[in-house]
């Protein structure tokens, strides 16, 4: 059985720690902060980064460095077979390309999972790809096998504030005026590439309802599972609203008896364009 290296990045949620836990390695994302070069995890945590964006100081998000990468690779590829790496969505960020391209030189001891997962999903992508190396599976089959599961979740964001989505220019600035005025609380989607809109809520509880029915109906219409037994994951993820999650997850589980679920932050990457205050919902189909 090949001895198998699962990569990922910091994206996912999965902290330095948590990776030495699991037996996988995490590649920290860069941040341009202030002409400051900062790493998620390692000299960024979730409070320096929040406490930095308010200030107003420029944020911006950056790829790992190809030589990080490389770096990374050669230096598993002397203690394992092959390497399986879970890059961030293609969609929301260029190091997925990157990576799929540098990989070109390891003859297929590299393997790049295009899976357009973020967050929450791209973690539960990871523990899929444990399982499935520890049952034998060599890094080919496992990247074709998350690949083919790409579309297998879906996940919603209720954004708290207007403010970073008009900054980094994802809306105009007379919709932001009018949006904050009437205080709204738009509902994001990611469902394979892009971050895109999904309904607009007057009040933060109007928007849970949204994000609830949506993951009851991707649930029971999409996926066609039942919810007292959906056979899936349900999870969670915030910006710098914890008891606020903690709560949405107890008034969803109500709905998905029996459910796995975890709590993540929102990966910061997501998170420079969003801002704090906001609650996420995920639905994954489960594999194991």
């Amino acid at each position: 059985m090949a001895r198998i290296a699962i990569v990922t990045d910091s994206n996912s949620g999965i902290t330095q720690a948590e990776a030495e836990k699991l037996g996988i390695y995490v590649l920290p994302m860069p941040f341009m902060i202030g002409g400051e070069t900062f790493f998620e995890g390692v000299n960024l945590t979730q409070e320096e980064f929040y406490r930095k964006l308010r200030t107003g100081v420029p944020v911006s998000t950056s790829q790992p460095a190809p030589d990080s990468v490389l770096r990374l690779w050669r230096r598993l590829l002397l203690d394992y077979d092959q390497v399986v790496h879970i890059p961030m969505s293609s969609g929301l960020s260029g190091s997925c390309q990157t990576a799929v391209m540098l990989a070109d030189d390891f003859d297929g001891r590299v393997q790049v999972v295009n899976n357009q997962r973020i967050s929450v999903t791209q973690r539960r992508s990871v523990e899929d790809a444990i399982r499935l190396a520890g049952e034998g599976m060599d890094a080919a089959q496992i990247r074709e096998f998350l690949e083919k599961d790409k579309f297998n979740s879906s996940i919603y964001i209720m954004v708290d504030t207007l403010f970073y989505l008009k900054k980094g220019g994802r809306i105009t600035p007379a919709a932001a005026a009018l949006g904050t005025l009437l205080r709204l609380k738009p509902v994001l989607q990611i469902h394979g590439e892009k971050l895109d809109a999904f309904a607009k809520a007057r009040t933060t509880a109007s928007a849970r309802q949204i994000m609830l029915n949506a993951v009851m109906n991707d649930v029971s219409q999409r996926f066609h599972r039942p919810l007292s037994d959906c056979g899936m994951w349900v999870d969670f993820a915030h910006t710098q609203n914890e008891e606020a999650i903690l709560d949405f997850q107890k008034e969803v589980l109500a709905h998905f008896p029996g459910a796995e679920s975890h709590v993540d932050p929102l990966s910061l990457s997501v998170s420079c364009h969003i801002g704090p205050g906001a609650l996420a919902v995920a639905v994954t189909m489960r594999n194991d």
